[in-house]
This record gives structure tokens, C-alpha cells and sequence, in this order.
């Protein structure tokens, strides 16, 4: 049984596809720079700011990207929480976690205040024992060092903690960690796109996981 569950945020156990969308484009409008389909943004949830903004434009100044994020930042202050929604079940599966005695966590390349402020929007900073932000780390994901955080935080070994994520990053977060991995299908990832990454199991939703008794 497993001691902690380290969840993505993004398509994992919520959507707040909207918000990225016009926190990219405010962003890019004030830089003077064409604004993105919504499609292409999309693609690119997951990544850090950085790489968001390297993806959609092809460059690669570092103060550029220092601007795109305050930018994004502003944007995302006003319309981020209030147009962010979670996934039906997501927080009757948290209580369940909780039940049972384990412990939880968001490793995420949102800000960590910003989780924050959505957890507490839907009364559910109590049922998250950790966050782990992109400002809270050196490295985003894919480097492992979020889930190690929170192994050393939890006191936990790798054996004893599974990641939940919806896409390619997340897997490679959990092979570079050295932790089992689910794969969740409410994201842009399909199903036979995990097959090259190592996973214990495919589920259609986080939600899913709190019928998963051999892990739980």
C-alpha cells in the first residue's frame, strides 16, 4: 500500500485550460507578439512558463521570458481561480485518501499560491498535506526534484509514494524519480503515447484511483 500520492494539477485533477489561454495571449499581446491558437496553448500546459513561451514563439531570451511570466502572472491574478474547475470526484477520492491514512501532494508548475487559492476556493486545503510549485523548486518537471521534495518532506521512501499525472512530462517525472507511475486520460495524451514509460496502471481519471485497492 502505498504511504503518499503526489498528483499533477493540470488535466489531472482539474481544468483551468480557459485561464492559461488568456493569460498566454494577454502576455503575448503585451509584448507585441502574435497572439496563440488556443490549440497550440493547449499543447504546451504542463511545461513551465519558460518553455511555454520558447514553444509558441521559437525564442529563447532569457529576459523575454522573464517579461512573458510577469506578464502571465498579472493575467492570471485575476482570471486564474475563478475559471479554474476540478474534475467530478476528485475531492470524494482526496477524502478517501485521507481515510485510509495516506498522505497527498501537488507537484505542479503552477505557481504554489496559486494552488493554493483554488484548494481554498473548493474547501480543499485540508485534504492536500503538501504543494510543491514551480517558485519552489530549481528545476520543473520533468526533473524529479518536486516528488523528491516531497519524499524528504513526508519522510517516505520512493517505494512508498505513486505519482498521478496526464502526460508525458508527468511520466518522465516519475521515471526520473524513481517512483510508480499512473497515467490518468483526462489530459491531450492518449493512451498508447504511456506505453514507452513505465506505469502500474492507465485509469480514465484521477478519480478512479480510490477503487484501486491493491495500491491504496
Amino acid at each position: 500500500m502505498k504511504k503518499a500520492i503526489i498528483f499533477d494539477f493540470d488535466y489531472t485533477l482539474g481544468d483551468s485550460t480557459g485561464g492559461i489561454i488568456a493569460s498566454v495571449n494577454f502576455a503575448l499581446a503585451k509584448m507585441n507578439l502574435e497572439a496563440a491558437s488556443e490549440e497550440r496553448i493547449v499543447k504546451t500546459i504542463g511545461l513551465s512558463l519558460e518553455e511555454i513561451y520558447e514553444v509558441l514563439t521559437g525564442r529563447t531570451h532569457s529576459r523575454e521570458k522573464e517579461d512573458f511570466k510577469t506578464y502571465f502572472r498579472e493575467k492570471a491574478d485575476e482570471v486564474m481561480v475563478n475559471s479554474a474547475r476540478l474534475y467530478e470526484g476528485v475531492k470524494e477520492m482526496l477524502v478517501q485518501l485521507q481515510q485510509k491514512g495516506a498522505k497527498t501532494a501537488i507537484v505542479t508548475t503552477k505557481y504554489h499560491y496559486r494552488i493554493q487559492q483554488i484548494l481554498a476556493v473548493h474547501q480543499m486545503e485540508h485534504l492536500i498535506d503538501a504543494i510543491i510549485g514551480v517558485e519552489d523548486v530549481k528545476k520543473a518537471k520533468p526533473d524529479p526534484e518536486g516528488v523528491l521534495k516531497i519524499k524528504d518532506q513526508f519522510g517516505v521512501s520512493l517505494e512508498d509514494i505513486l505519482y498521478v499525472g496526464d502526460s508525458i512530462i508527468d511520466a518522465k517525472t516519475a521515471r526520473g524519480a524513481g517512483v510508480d507511475f499512473i497515467a490518468v486520460l483526462t489530459g491531450t495524451t492518449a493512451r498508447e503515447e504511456f506505453q514507452d514509460y513505465p506505469y502500474v496502471r492507465i485509469l480514465d481519471r484521477a478519480s478512479d484511483l480510490g477503487s484501486q485497492k491493491d495500491l491504496i
